[in-house]
């Protein structure tokens, strides 16, 4: 057996989830919500929801982004507008079924969290969720 390091533990575990959201039955719901999810986070940061700044928060290209926006408004979740600063540059926004999506979504990633850290202390779950936030803020200083 071979002992991996907290990176490579890191990246199996979300290759892990990225793949089962991938096979599973309610894959277009994932993509609806994966997109919606990265809208949230872009607003949340005080950045333009545009296409692009979509597809570099997924990391796919410009068209893949533009496909899952056009699929997740067809499925009344997020909408395109002109921009505020920019009428030339179209940006996205969360509707309200959108939100509702997510507030299920997030329900469903406690739920998983729940389950994935049962039998660990009070302690041992604050401890992971600020290491992890932690991580995350530190993911938007470095690479592409």
């Amino acid at each position: 057996m071979s002992v991996q390091g907290p990176g490579q533990l890191l990246f199996g575990f979300v290759r892990h989830w990225s793949r089962r959201a991938a096979e599973d039955a309610t894959a277009e719901q994932g993509r609806i919500v994966l997109v919606t999810e990265a809208v949230n986070s872009l607003v949340e940061r005080d950045e333009p929801a545009t296409v692009n700044a979509v597809a570099h928060e997924l990391g796919i290209d410009q068209s893949g982004a533009s496909r899952l926006i056009r699929s997740a408004a067809d499925a009344g979740c997020l909408t395109m507008a002109k921009g505020a600063s920019d009428g030339r540059r179209r940006e996205v926004s969360i509707t309200a079924a959108g939100h509702e999506a997510l507030a299920h979504a997030h329900a469903w990633q406690e739920k998983v969290f729940g389950e994935l850290t049962a039998g660990w202390s009070r302690r041992q779950r604050d401890d992971f969720q600020r290491a992890m936030a932690d991580l995350i803020t530190r993911s938007y200083g470095i690479g592409p």
